[in-house]
């Protein structure tokens, strides 16, 4: 199921992607209106932690939708919303896996590390699909793009076993990791180089697991202003999502609506002779397999 949120006339809402169709379904209406279910969650991210029952539950929404008298009150079309991220701002942990990719880490002049390179963003970076966010010129000569997959945790775990690690797996989306490089390399940590507002982009999709069962073999495609620039899969992954989730949860106690960034293939600006870095007026396209396209404009 393809889930999203978005305003509509000034209200927040969610729901799945009209399949065949662009719109989506408003199941906080169909829920208002038919009272099908006993009780249903106000927001995308409070439901994510329900897992598979919450989209059990749209489900039934949908369905009684579409038996109703008058289905089409209860779409939208995707001309009369306003895109929200799937998740708008993770409830606690925003974690990113550095040098992921070993032609990535080749390109930015190191071998693949041996430990897991791991840091945050900070929480309210997050920006929608189609929206315009900031080059930030005043603090950065050299904004550059990484195309992500993006794990959203639906069950809470600590230590959790390889083997049992998708059972903590809500869905996927995308991410466009936007990294001010000099802020990145003047400080040790990458905190700040990768917290400036507006500099994570995610969606336009939250895609349940069960559309995804192999996260291991989905190629990312990012353009700039329509040049194909990262051309990956993650099959190539030093870590895939259960050693990634495994390894992560062995120190810090995951939640639902923790967000996981699982790094970024080879093609970034830095990666070019001369560095290609982004600009006002560039428009980033991060396409993957299965999930779709999420598109961001700079200026």
């Amino acid at each position: 199921m393809k889930l999203l949120s978005f305003r509509f006339q000034g209200e927040e809402r969610f729901g799945p992607k009209v399949k065949k169709e662009e719109a989506v379904w408003d199941v906080l209406a169909i829920q208002e209106q038919l009272k099908v279910l006993p009780e249903f969650p106000e927001k995308l991210i409070d439901g994510v932690a329900q897992g598979m029952e919450f989209v059990e539950q749209i489900r039934k929404l949908t369905e009684a939708a579409v038996q109703s008298e008058t289905p089409e009150q209860f779409k939208h079309s995707f001309s009369e919303i306003e895109w929200q991220a799937p998740v708008p701002r993770p409830p606690k942990n925003f974690m990113c896996i550095g040098k992921n990719y070993a032609d990535h880490a080749q390109e930015m002049g190191s071998q693949a590390p041996v430990d897991m390179v791991v840091f945050t963003k900070a929480p309210n970076t997050v920006a929608a699909d189609e929206e315009t966010v900031s080059v930030h010129a005043d603090v950065t000569e050299s904004y550059d793009y990484e195309g992500e997959l993006a794990v959203v945790i639906g069950k809470a775990g600590h230590k959790i076993p390889k083997q049992m690690a998708y059972d903590h797996v809500f869905g996927y989306t995308i991410a466009l990791d936007l990294t001010a490089r000099d802020l990145q390399e003047k400080h040790q940590q990458y905190f700040l180089g990768k917290s400036l507002p507006g500099s994570c982009p995610m969606g336009p999709y939250l895609v349940t697991k069960d559309e995804i069962p192999q996260s291991e073999n989905l190629s990312i495609v990012t353009k700039v202003n329509d040049e194909v620039r990262q051309n990956g899969n993650t099959e190539n992954m030093i870590r895939p999502v259960d050693e990634l989730i495994a390894e992560i949860s062995n120190s810090v106690a995951l939640e639902p609506g923790d967000v996981i960034l699982t790094g970024t293939p080879a093609g970034v600006g830095k990666g070019f002779n001369p560095p290609k870095f982004l600009k006002a007026g560039d428009t980033i396209k991060v396409s993957i397999q299965s999930i779709g396209t999420l598109v961001t404009h700079l200026s």
